[in-house]
């Protein structure tokens, strides 16, 4: 508490060589590689600068007291609806030629059954009240992007009750994203992070998928991965691909209790305990003002892009060229991002953390796979 009590001022003297030592006394590693110094080093001066913001802590629920059987009689009561109506939905009606109504509909009831029915809207520059005069041009349409903040599988489901969108998955070493069903994207609010895209994945950027669906909103999750809500991670440069006329939307989505959040992976069972046990929960919606993509994408960039889609094009014609997909990757570096791509990205996510009243922080995917690496063992 003393270390975080410090002032920026007094933090900003400090040398890297005082950050080493801190770095050493706060996470003593066993192995002290030049390359975990220096992530050690890092998380020290993060420290230091007194956020005290740890995004990836799963959020413990409230003691339920005496109101444990009450917390056990709804979970029992609501799970065997739940159950049921998601796999109705999931294996059999998704497929049929239900229209988008019926559809979202029934992923209406998928979210009430455990008592998502509290929605707070807020809108950038509309007043409570006036949403249904001046929502236009103010609420995503097709073909607009939803820059979407990711801490839970119910963003997916809300998004698709509202919007029926195309979600995708971004990666933080390329531009390039992977098109996921809605389940897919559900899933993978549970799943581990993932820094590159598996082998074999078909990428594609949003400037094809918003030519190739221009009646749909495509859904873009850019901090690759979730958290509790309580920062904004550095984004993926997939938004650089979205064509300058198209608008982006930032949103943000945040729950009371805020214990249906899992920045953790692997936490099943307790997200679906904390989902069904509560009488009711709470989304806490926020709409920015568009954001254009204003820059000029680096050449370099675009090309080697087209080059990794040829690849992956081919990658299951020619299993040979499997072993080279990793280097293609990361071949369109993020540190090729120009100045001006730079504001663009700085703009959404701005915009994402002044609507969910929470900071931008520099940890990244790798830093959340270490933290759940180390996690795992204290776990054990």
């Amino acid at each position: 508490m003393a270390v975080r009590s410090r002032s920026v001022l007094m933090v900003c003297l400090h040398s890297l060589l005082v950050a080493q030592d801190v770095a050493r006394d706060i996470f003593p590693p066993r192995d002290l590689t030049i390359r975990t110094l220096q992530n050690h080093m890092r998380k020290a001066l993060n420290y230091l600068l007194g956020s005290g913001i740890a995004p990836f802590f799963p959020v413990s629920s409230e003691p339920a007291g005496i109101y444990l059987p009450l917390h056990i009689f709804l979970f029992l009561c609501k799970l065997p609806f739940f159950i049921t109506v998601s796999v109705a939905y999931f294996a059999v009606l998704q497929w049929f030629p239900l229209g988008s109504l019926i559809k979202k509909a029934i992923l209406w009831m998928i979210l009430g059954i455990p008592g998502v029915w509290w929605i707070d809207l807020q809108i950038d520059g509309v007043k409570k009240g006036s949403l249904a005069k001046k929502r236009e041009g103010r609420v995503p349409q097709p073909p607009d992007i939803i820059a979407s903040s990711f801490t839970s599988p119910i963003d997916s489901l809300y998004l698709a009750a509202i919007f029926d969108p195309i979600f995708t998955a971004s990666y933080p070493h390329t531009r390039q994203v992977e098109q996921l069903s809605l389940l897919g994207a559900i899933f993978r609010a549970l799943s581990k992070p993932k820094e590159y895209p598996p082998k074999g994945a078909k990428l594609t950027d949003l400037r094809v998928l918003v030519r190739e669906h221009p009646n749909r909103v495509i859904v873009v999750f850019p901090e690759c991965t979730t958290t509790n809500g309580k920062g904004i991670l550095p984004f993926s440069p997939s938004l650089l691909t979205v064509p300058p006329e198209t608008k982006i939307f930032p949103i943000s989505l945040r729950y009371t209790p805020s214990d249906i959040t899992t920045p953790v992976p692997g936490q099943y069972w307790t997200f679906v305990w904390n989902l069904l046990s509560h009488p009711t929960h709470c989304i806490r919606v926020r709409i920015a003002g568009a954001v254009y993509n204003t820059s000029k994408p680096l050449e370099t960039a675009e090309k080697k892009d087209r080059f990794l889609t040829n690849v992956l094009d081919n990658l299951a014609e020619d299993s040979a060229m499997a072993s080279s997909t990793d280097s293609l990757v990361s071949s369109s570096d993020p540190g090729e991002i120009s100045a001006e791509e730079r504001k663009v990205l700085d703009t959404v996510g701005e915009a994402l953390a002044r609507l969910g009243r929470v900071k931008r922080v520099g940890l990244t995917v790798r830093d959340k796979a270490d933290f759940i690496e180390a996690w795992s063992k204290r776990r054990r």
